[in-house]
């Protein structure tokens, strides 16, 4: 459970870290020469970087003649911030805009081998200015910090807004997305990393399948590229007037397919297999095996807490509402505790039969729920189903043995 808080934390802290230190706001070179680009650094291998990063470059020739190159990032965060975990899981992580020398910005993607692509936005003297104008402000210490969410509020979408408060006229980006949901595209980004989406399919709920088009799927810095490259002023001007590669890097530097016996469905068909022959034991002797009755319960029961957290408590969008709340609750420690003691037998047979009616729902009417299941929650439910079934036939007329 801890692993999977952190790798979802670390996922979702933001894309770029950076010392508070390099946050100080550098010189901006005069309106004459002044050159505004998105800067796109590709995914790399670890859980947070696996979405790429986003910023804005500012460059050109500053009033003395000198050279001025900067880079604004909104992917500050401080790890060492109090409570930072429980903020994080409840909701409440506040992120910072940060105005830096761009030299500082590209060692860390050429040392990860990440590519790095700059685009020149087409923007007109005025726009440009107006552009300057609002990254200037929100970069200042009172407007630095904002709430970040991972899906609405992040280093990408905050690009975007400013480039379209700046335009003069209306940006037209493509309409049809290429994932259909956020969850969708946060999948074709983890093929690598299927423990980690499980991770993500257990934590968030249908918010995360909502519908999404080009505009929506643009929180993932990869795609606003890509997006930006095709999209146009409504006076005409393509958005992106010139792109470079300023680092090629080494290709895909993220991990490749995890092999199936590794897989979450993999493992989770192997545990259902073993649950299905406790089960077929119980009713071949009519006599249950209480210990892992104890055992599986006990393990939905704390995943249970982590659901209940985030749907009840946590404020994030996507987290609430949750399907798997019906499954995964801390009642089931209800069943754990009273499955092995004669005197709380019906309050066992009740977390049985709770456990049929809910398992059996979600199994017959998950394909045409909103929100998408991973396809390891299957045999998992299944076999919650079956040790909820055997129980709920064999413990009425049992003698309560343990073996």
């Amino acid at each position: 459970m801890a692993i999977l808080i952190m790798a979802l934390i670390l996922h979702f802290s933001g894309l770029n870290c950076m010392a508070e230190e390099q946050s100080e706001e550098p010189a901006v070179p005069s309106l004459d020469n002044l050159t505004i680009s998105l800067i796109t650094c590709y995914p790399g291998p670890e859980i947070y970087e696996l979405c790429g990063h986003s910023a804005i470059r500012v460059r050109g020739i500053g009033e003395k003649g000198q050279r001025v190159d900067s880079v604004w990032n909104y992917g500050i965060f401080d790890f060492n911030q109090p409570n930072f975990v429980y903020r994080f899981v409840k909701g409440e992580t506040d992120y910072k805009g940060a105005a830096y020398p761009f030299a500082w910005f590209m060692p860390e993607y050429i040392r990860g081998g990440r590519e790095v692509v700059e685009q020149d936005l087409n923007l007109t003297p005025e726009e440009k200015k107006d552009l300057l104008a609002l990254l200037r402000n929100s970069v200042k210490p009172e407007n630095a910090t904002y709430r970040y969410n991972y899906i609405k509020d992040n280093c990408s979408t905050r690009i975007v807004n400013q480039i379209d408060s700046a335009s003069s006229v209306e940006i037209i980006f493509p309409l049809e997305g290429k994932y259909g949901t956020y969850r969708n595209t946060m999948r074709a980004y983890h093929k690598g990393y299927p423990w980690y989406q499980f991770g993500i399919d257990v934590a968030l709920g249908s918010g995360l399948d909502e519908k999404t088009g080009a505009r929506e799927e643009m929180f993932v810095p990869v795609e606003l590229m890509e997006y930006a490259g095709n999209a146009h002023f409504s006076d005409g001007r393509p958005l992106v007037s010139s792109t470079r590669i300023l680092n090629r890097g080494k290709g895909d530097v993220t991990l490749p397919p995890t092999p199936w016996f590794l897989s979450p469905l993999f493992w989770s068909w192997l545990v259902a297999l073993a649950l299905a022959a406790t089960v077929a034991w119980n009713i071949f002797k009519f006599r249950l095996y209480l210990p892992v009755y104890g055992a599986w319960f006990f393990i939905l029961g704390l995943a249970g807490c982590l659901v209940a957290f985030l749907v009840f408590i946590s404020v994030h969008e996507s987290t609430s509402p949750n399907l798997l709340i019906f499954w995964l609750n801390p009642m089931q420690f209800l069943f754990t505790l009273s499955v092995g003691i004669r005197k709380l037998r019906l309050l066992a047979l009740a977390m049985a039969w709770y456990n049929i009616l809910a398992c059996g729902v979600l199994l017959i009417v998950s394909p045409w729920f909103t929100q998408s299941f991973n396809a390891a929650f299957y045999p998992l439910l299944l076999a919650t189903f079956g040790l909820a079934g055997a129980y709920a036939i064999i413990a009425p007329k049992s003698s309560y043995k343990r073996r």
